[in-house]
């Protein structure tokens, strides 16, 4: 099986891109110092003794006891100070958790409890969710974007978690990324009237809304400016919060469930909004492959009368002509319909490329660290000519952005989890950073996924120029706190 996209692809990719905006994991007893040693074990989880501590610091320092308070903050610091020296000499250098916070979670000391419970697992990273189901978290007094504010409480106007998280998670020697969906805006942006023509369109006039059919997947045309200029936006106003990164999820088209999870057909592809199907006609190197374009996105594949038309029409153009085409003598009807299919397909990976360097742009100019979040297996051929629906190319990401696998193989052992990352680390450039993000919990098999310990070490093993990974999410580590998070009220 051929891996990858059409040879059109790569030449657009060219052509266009440029022009666009150590040893055992276990701590050795003489790795750190004596009080650190006392206070971490396996993988930088810190003792029992050590979270008690701090917890019934933290408790009464709410309760206002100035003493408590000094001592707490105090302890921070030196946890920090024992992490940072565990972490690095500890195998992976950095370990990161996904995280979402809830408006209960502006609770006074909430936002203490949640980074306190992750430091104490042996995290020196957070990725923190800040655009999802389309709301954000940045407080309503100050959302300059078209999307809800995350936290909309009477009186939590000027509550700021983003900043709040950054700022508490440095004085804990955390380093706080700001996690964003990127081409699923959410179903509150489809229901504004002024934004209907933004939405990604397929040749069955579908929007994602109706083919996913979760009611939470609204994928937009990324050749749309309306779009772009709404993300632009968005970033720029995340990074005011300053993030020590940012990561980009959701580069990609929506995926269908069965046969509609691969592209087969023309009608598949999400290429049929008014500025996507502008600029695939922009592709055309003279009028005769202009015509022969749009008579191909009309009608769904061209016929020996197209072809004999579009020559009647412009008879002093030699052949149709667009971008990565070199004509040949021998071409027939068949012939012509294949390359404009892989045009096309060409086309919608291009759009996936060309929105992602709009939306690092803002990090790149401020100097804030980017990465990319992508399945490893969604930029494939699948069958004769097929692709996979979510047209993903990530083997064309930028070398310089950190590249963030989502490694989340089921199948009660950890070889398909290897194989995923090694298919990334196979692509990668050797200056690229790959941290594989995994899916499970601490000391024990979940949904047919090994430990996360396992999974590390297999992939330790089998990939050793991995020196960092993540883990999906906190809820699964402390799931019964979450639910009590997420599902309670603020008074």
């Amino acid at each position: 099986m051929y891996n990858g996209f059409p040879r059109y692809q790569r030449y657009i990719c060219r052509s266009v891109v440029a022009a666009t905006l150590t040893s055992s994991s276990l701590i050795s007893p003489y790795a750190l110092t004596q009080k650190a040693q006392a206070q971490t074990a396996a993988y930088c989880h810190f003792s029992k003794d050590a979270i008690a501590q701090k917890e019934s610091l933290r408790i009464n320092a709410l309760k206002g006891n100035p003493d408590s308070d000094n001592r707490y903050k105090a302890l921070l610091k030196q946890h920090a100070d024992s992490l940072r020296q565990c972490r690095s000499r500890t195998w992976p250098k950095d370990q990161a958790v996904w995280l979402r916070v809830y408006p209960c979670d502006a609770r006074s000391g909430g936002i203490d409890e949640i980074l306190d419970r992750i430091v104490n697992r042996g995290y020196n990273k957070v990725y923190l969710e800040v655009f999802f189901d389309g709301q954000v978290l940045l407080p309503s007094a100050d959302n300059p974007t078209p999307w809800l504010s995350a936290l909309r409480s009477p009186g939590t106007e000027q509550v700021d978690l983003l900043a709040q998280t950054i700022q508490k998670g440095h004085e804990r020697g955390l380093q706080v990324y700001a996690w964003m969906f990127t081409m699923n805006f959410g179903y509150t942006y489809a229901q504004r009237l002024d934004r209907k023509g933004v939405l990604a369109r397929n040749g069955r006039g579908e929007t994602s809304l109706s083919f996913v059919r979760d009611q939470s997947q609204v994928f937009i045309d990324p050749y749309n400016n309306q779009a772009k200029t709404d993300y632009y936006q968005l970033v720029q106003a995340v990074l005011k919060r300053r993030p020590d990164g940012i990561l980009f999820d959701y580069i990609r088209y929506p995926r269908g469930s069965g046969a509609d999870s691969v592209a087969t057909k023309l009608e598949d592809l999400w290429i049929y909004g008014d500025a996507s199907k502008q600029a695939l006609y922009n592709r055309s190197l003279n009028n005769q492959g202009r015509e022969l374009i749009q008579r191909y996105i009309r009608n769904g594949s061209i016929s020996a009368s197209d072809v004999k038309a579009v020559q009647d029409l412009y008879p002093t153009e030699g052949a149709p002509l667009w971008q990565g085409r070199t004509p040949s003598e021998n071409e027939t009807v068949a012939s012509l319909n294949w390359q404009l299919w892989q045009l096309s397909v060409a086309h919608a990976a291009q759009g996936v490329l060309d929105f992602l360097a709009v939306a690092t742009l803002p990090a790149q100019r401020a100097g804030v660290t980017a990465g990319a979040v992508f399945f490893p297996d969604a930029n494939q051929v699948v069958g004769q000519g097929g692709y996979d629906s979510r047209l993903q190319p990530w083997d064309h990401f930028s070398p310089s952005l950190e590249w963030h696998p989502m490694s989340y193989g089921v199948c009660g052992h950890t070889g398909c989890i290897e194989n995923l990352v090694k298919r990334v680390t196979d692509r990668a450039d050797p200056s690229t950073p790959v941290i594989p993000a995994l899916a499970g919990t601490w000391g024990k098999s979940v949904s047919n996924r090994p430990s996360l310990e396992a999974q590390m070490q297999a992939l330790r093993q089998k990939t050793p120029r991995i020196n960092g990974v993540s883990h999906f999410a906190y809820s699964w580590q402390d799931p019964e706190f979450d639910r009590d998070r997420k599902f309670c009220r603020l008074d």
